[in-house]
């Protein structure tokens, strides 16, 4: 018998991989091409679409070398989210650049909103703050930029789209009669999507001044939306989902209170809340999870941490204190404890459960003892008390307090960091055996649409723990150093205004 497998296309911050896994949920074959980031001015941070589509283009038939036609039954989609695509219907061309998900440039519009408006006029609609984070306001930016914009959205002569819309548009014919769909869980993060009727919402693309022409067709995370023209010819394409919540879905976390957390340049925790839409009252985003063909849609809560991997980046590239990502576990080894320091890399602001943009990263308890040891101690640590903050947040706001922690990303090879993730979360910590979760839960979900795999159960049963790290710390010695954690945050804030549009 032929063996069949299923593509998954992990289009990332920094890079597009495609990735072939067989029934057993085992990576068969992959290919990975980085992109560049464009940084015109301070805060700026634009992907080229056009390239992105390219290096689709070249890594495919890499993955695919020794492959045959009709091995391939279905192709999955994870996309980073929030990075915002506009390009012309006719041509395929790009209104300019994309731009990304880290880009800052509607901070001043974004605080002029929010002091007219308030929050809760989008938290009862679309179940988010207002935030530069999210696609709408680089819409409205866009439209009050590029002249002429917003008349031929209003025509449906531009189309917008986050990267798995701009992908589907291309593989599907593009310009001669390209898909023009999105699903849920990035709908859920564009900030016009209602979060309880799944439909863009009349009152926030008014707000917004967003036309309804623009904007693509609303689909479950897991479904037969179409038949690839490009690239894999009459493959269907059967799930796309938001990189977050394709990690979620890779880690089988499929029952509420099953909660991931994936540990990468920033860091992204998810907790499954079943069909219930719950409204963070403690600074986490509510988001659609997934959403399985005809089935209700399942939620999570959110909390997105801007900086950790990054961190360690920073560590070695501008301080230079370390040569390798890996060599801040051994540093941080020659030392008992951080010796009473602790950082807050509040680089750019803190996300949940601040959502602070006025914050910037500080270094507090410094004295003649501490060592480059303690500051490596100190670089991981904030990792795991910033995880800590955002559990805090979701036990506030769970019926279903976490129990355990799936762990995934290049972090999770940090046994120092895991160890002190479980310790100051007094949970277990678990890390799976394959650790592509994210291109993972996007062929779950295909594989799901298209009957190559038969149920949930089926996937969990591929689930299997490579790693565990269980809690083993003094609760006073735990709660004295969140203690001094929250003290050094409380001086991280409040350092930048906006400055005028």
């Amino acid at each position: 018998m032929v063996e069949r497998y299923v593509m998954s296309i992990d289009q990332g911050t920094t890079s597009t991989r495609c990735i072939l896994f067989d029934h057993r949920g085992r990576l068969v074959s992959v290919a990975q091409r980085e992109h560049q980031h464009h940084f015109p001015r301070p805060g700026w941070v634009e992907h080229d679409a056009v390239e992105i589509w390219r290096n689709l283009q070249r890594i495919a038939p890499q993955a695919l070398d020794g492959v045959e036609d009709g091995q391939v039954a279905a192709i999955g989609i994870a996309n980073q989210r929030e990075t915002t695509v506009l390009w012309d219907r006719t041509t395929g061309a790009p209104v300019g650049r994309a731009i990304s998900w880290q880009d800052t440039r509607t901070d001043a519009m974004v605080e002029d909103l929010r002091r007219t408006t308030g929050d809760d006029f989008f938290l009862d609609r679309c179940s988010l703050p207002l935030a530069t984070y999210f696609s709408a306001p680089r819409i409205r930016w866009l439209f009050d930029h590029v002249e002429g914009l917003h008349e031929r959205a209003e025509r449906g002569d531009v189309l917008f789209g986050t990267m798995e819309t701009w992908l589907i548009w291309n593989l599907t014919g593009g310009p001669a009669g390209g898909r023009h769909i999105t699903d849920v869980t990035n709908a859920s993060r564009t900030m016009l999507m209602n979060t309880r009727t799944l439909a863009w919402d009349e009152e926030l693309l008014a707000y917004f001044g967003v036309p309804r022409a623009m904007l693509p067709e609303i689909r479950p995370s897991a479904e037969p939306y179409a038949v690839a023209d490009a690239l894999l010819p009459g493959v269907r394409i059967g799930a796309a989902l938001g990189d977050q919540q394709a990690a979620l879905f890779g880690q089988t976390c499929f029952a509420p209170g099953e909660a991931k957390c994936t540990y990468g340049t920033g860091s992204f925790l998810l907790i499954n809340t079943g069909t219930q839409v719950i409204r963070s009252r403690h600074g986490l985003l509510t988001t659609v999870g997934y959403k399985i063909k005809d089935e209700p849609a399942v939620y999570a809560l959110e909390g997105p941490i801007a900086v950790t991997g990054s961190l360690v980046q920073w560590f070695r590239d501008r301080l230079g204190l370390i040569g390798s990502a890996p060599e801040i576990e051994t540093l941080a080894r020659t030392v008992d404890d951080n010796g009473g320091c602790y950082i807050v890399p509040a680089f750019s602001g803190l996300y949940a459960p601040h959502w602070r943009s006025d914050a910037r990263g500080v270094i507090v308890g410094l004295t003649s003892y501490i060592t480059k040891g303690h500051l490596a101690r100190a670089v991981l640590e904030a990792t795991a008390w910033q995880t800590r903050e955002v559990v805090d947040a979701v036990n506030a706001d769970s019926p279903n307090p976490l129990k355990e922690l799936k762990v995934d990303g290049g972090m999770t090879a940090n046994n120092l960091l895991m160890q002190f993730v479980s310790d100051v979360l007094d949970v277990p910590v678990v890390r799976p055996m394959v650790a592509e979760t994210v291109s993972l839960g996007a062929a779950y979900a295909a594989g799901l649409a298209v009957g190559y795999w038969p149920d949930l159960e089926g996937l969990r049963r591929n689930w299997h723990r490579a790693a565990q790290w269980l809690p083993d710390m003094d609760p006073g010695r735990r709660e004295a150093e969140y203690d001094n954690w929250q003290r050094a945050v409380e001086r991280a804030l409040g350092w930048i205004k906006p400055t005028p549009s």
